[in-house]
């Protein structure tokens, strides 16, 4: 799969950033499921089918910063109404690169189609594998532009034992690419410390619009 968001997104695993300019690019969406915003350092990237006008206007019109107007939730809303579009939450973007080797776990795979936590990923990604290991889920899926994306679920009796931390480890390992990315809600600071502890690094904000 190849769009303007692919490339963004893969500049932005290397390293390579849209110019801090305080400007906005609007794209068109990778796919008919996946649609958004990625704000990185003073620059915005709506992806979208949207006319790219309505989007510069709107963002004026929220009278906010430049610089933060495109996760303003005025604009977000009108961009929901404008797509017919819902989202959940505006999430931090990370990214690691793969490891070799095996992981640093025991994973069983689920191959249950019907399992929650399976089914739920199939929501919003393709290509869904699960994993459980002792007190845990990893969950790996094609999400955004097909980028491969990692999430991770801990049970409460065995969190504060580095569990999540290796299961966002394995992830590295497990991935076919060059990278594997995850989404983390700045509020979960738990969430936020256990993946950069595994070395994922932050790249920008998202907000993601689902179908409703």
């Amino acid at each position: 799969m190849s769009s303007d968001v692919t490339r963004i997104l893969a500049a932005a695993a290397r390293g390579e950033f849209p110019a801090m300019d305080g400007g906005t690019t609007v794209v068109p969406q990778p796919d008919p499921r996946d649609a958004g915003v990625l704000a990185f350092t003073a620059h915005s990237v709506v992806f979208a089918d949207v006319d790219p006008e309505w989007v510069r206007d709107r963002l004026a019109a929220t009278g906010s910063d430049p610089l933060a107007a495109s996760m303003n939730p005025g604009f977000l809303v009108r961009l929901m109404e404008r797509t017919g579009r819902r989202m959940n939450t505006i999430d931090l973007l990370t990214v690691a690169d793969a490891l070799p080797g095996p992981p640093p776990l025991e994973l069983r795979e689920i191959e249950d189609p019907e399992h929650p936590r399976v089914a739920r990923a199939l929501k919003y990604r393709d290509d869904v594998r699960v994993w459980a290991a002792d007190g845990g889920v990893l969950i790996l899926g094609r999400g955004v532009a097909g980028r491969l994306e990692a999430a991770i679920e801990v049970d409460e009796e065995a969190r504060h034992r580095g569990l999540g931390r290796a299961l966002a480890t394995a992830a590295r390992h497990l991935t076919p690419d060059a990278v594997v990315w995850a989404q983390q809600s700045p509020g979960n600071a738990r969430s936020v410390r256990t993946f950069q502890a595994a070395g994922y690094r932050p790249v920008a904000s998202e907000a993601l619009l689902t179908a409703t």
